[in-house]
């Protein structure tokens, strides 16, 4: 039997570790009579093109791996290969079909088979099944997991640490791609509207394993190796050893640049930890933090334990050693959490000062609390993927309508790194709150229509927009705005409504030149720009970005002191 894993991947850079763990699940457990092996493809390929690619060679079976991002299309390529070849088995599991496996049978006809929970032995326990011609629902002993009409079974969840998945198939086909690594499963939490608690109590695998799957990712030209454990610090001491074990090798056996993403909770933190942290070189580290609200009425109704004040502490000791780039969520749409209040944990996540600060929309996950008990959690959701939240009690659709634009107006000014000093000039010279300045600032984009247009038509837009509040001055903002963009654009070039022609840039650009300590770098592209505001001439040499912050360093120079140096 011929059976080809499938995923299909959200974006290129992308690489699906779940196939290739019940790729190993198989070829640990040697069923008789099965060939199989692992494809992809991404959403954004033209379906023919990705069917083509599922059914070359003739499977006998194709097993789909099913998230959020992927079920719509995944549903069609698989009725798709239902229709090319009938006789094939189609099989489904992941996180999208585990919790509702009942309902996905009954509406499509074309999946014989859903696997819930864990497959690495449910996988090659199916396939052997089928293989010899036997139906599986009369496996003995039974298939864990397993899901067909009239025959379901409650998600397998495993005790044992899974074979290891890092193949040298698996390495070749990362390609550069970001590499996914897990140390342990399940998690400590049982948060109403995420799933992660639903995979059993957690569970760590031998320290000796890890440590030989994250030389041999570093080593697979992936600039990024990403931790899946969803709580990575749950254990402080298996965390302790991890970090541990990467910085002894990093810049060693561990090329530098490689860098490591952790999921942390970040109020459980120890000194231990802090310290290893501080030794990582810049770059080296990425540290995600689900804070996802600040309001203790709206933690304990989702379960979530969470001690605020240590987790804004130590967010802010973490971001004060610059070494690593921290990103934060909060999630809009969760219970007792109305404009006012969600705009309260907005402005105190936004005082922490991290690089990143996700504002996400509540999504009614299958097998979520939040979906499954709709008298404690009231809310109306979109029945299709992703099932965002539409409306609660505490929220009307034109109030998630103003933080929806007030994201947009976020990733484009803060998250992207490009308009920090021209926010945090704004924001104090018309003294706004972070949250008052993004839902303005995000309704004033939604009405120009700023959804697709180039940067420069943006940084004009912002430029327009922020001279146009009370208390700024045009040429303050300037200043700032032309900071920003040379920091962030490589070319050196202002957009035209930054640009001022002014006889004096050529001269200043002149006398930086003739100065030993301020002379450009061969070879190297310069930006420089006056600074009315400021009476200061600033320059930048682009060498090498912040590997944090991810801009390049600007230096200055007073206009009036340049030309008697």
């Amino acid at each position: 039997m011929k059976a080809v894993l499938f995923a299909l991947n959200a974006k290129y850079i992308h690489s699906s570790l779940a196939p290739w763990c019940l790729l190993a699940g198989v070829e640990a457990a040697g069923p008789a009579g099965v060939c199989a092996e692992v494809r992809e493809g991404t959403v954004n390929e033209p379906e023919r093109d990705v069917l083509a690619r599922i059914l070359d060679g003739e499977p006998d079976a194709v097993l789909f791996s099913c998230y959020l991002w992927n079920i719509r299309e995944t549903l069609r390529l698989a009725a798709a290969v239902k229709a090319a070849r009938p006789g094939a088995y189609v099989v489904l599991g992941g996180p999208e079909v585990s919790y509702n496996a009942g309902e996905v049978l009954a509406e499509n006809p074309q999946v014989d088979y859903i696997l819930s929970g864990e497959g690495e032995r449910s996988v090659p326990m199916l396939l052997a099944s089928l293989a010899a011609g036997r139906k599986p629902e009369e496996a003995a002993p039974p298939i864990p997991g397993l899901c067909a009409r009239g025959f379901l079974s409650a998600p397998c969840v495993e005790e044992g640490a899974p074979p290891s998945p890092y193949a040298p198939a698996y390495l070749e086909n990362l390609r550069g791609r970001i590499a996914y690594l897990e140390t342990s499963r399940g998690c400590p939490y049982a948060c109403a509207f995420c799933l992660s608690g639903r995979c059993g109590k957690p569970r760590w695998f031998p320290l000796e394993q890890a440590k030989r799957n994250i030389l041999t990712l570093a080593r697979s030209g992936a600039h990024t190796v990403k931790f899946i454990d969803r709580t990575f610090n749950a254990n402080p001491a298996h965390a302790n050893a991890i970090l541990a074990f990467i910085l002894k090798h990093y810049g060693r056996d561990i090329p530098a640049g490689v860098c490591f993403h952790f999921e942390l909770a970040g109020d459980i933190l120890r000194e231990e930890t802090f310290a290893l942290l501080e030794q990582a070189p810049p770059g080296a580290f990425q540290l995600e933090i689900g804070m996802q609200s600040f309001c203790e009425k709206t933690l304990a109704a989702v379960r979530r334990k969470t001690d605020t004040g240590v987790l804004k502490q130590n967010i802010r000791r973490l971001v004060a050693m610059g070494n690593m780039h921290v990103h934060i969520d909060l999630i809009a749409g969760l219970p007792h959490e109305d404009l006012r209040t969600f705009g309260e944990s907005f402005n105190t996540g936004y005082a922490l000062g991290a690089q990143m600060l996700q504002l996400g929309f509540l999504k009614l996950l299958h097998g979520a609390a939040m979906r499954e008990e709709p008298e404690e959690f009231p809310c109306v959701f979109s029945e299709d993927p992703p099932y965002e939240v539409q409306k609660t009690p505490w929220l009307l659709p034109e109030e998630l309508d103003v933080l929806r634009v007030a994201e947009d107006a976020l990733e484009r000014c803060y998250n992207s790194g490009r308009f920090l000093e021209t926010a945090a000039y704004a924001m104090a010279a018309a003294g706004l709150s972070p949250f008052v300045f993004y839902c303005r600032l995000g309704a004033a984009g939604a009405r120009h229509g700023t959804a697709n247009i180039p940067l420069d038509d943006y940084t004009a837009f912002l430029y327009n927009w922020c001279a146009a509040l009370p208390g700024i001055d045009k040429a303050c903002l300037r200043d700032a705005m032309v900071r920003d963009r040379l920091a962030t654009n490589s070319t050196g070039r202002l957009p035209q409504c930054l640009h001022v022609t002014d006889a004096l840039l050529g001269r200043a650009v002149k006398r930086l030149a003739q100065n030993p300590a301020t002379a450009p770098l061969p070879g190297v592209r310069r930006g420089v720009a006056l600074l009315y505001g400021a009476r200061q001439v600033v320059f930048v040499d682009y060498t090498q970005k912040n590997p944090v912050t991810g801009r390049y360093l600007l230096h200055t120079r007073s206009i009036d002191n340049l030309f008697t140096e």
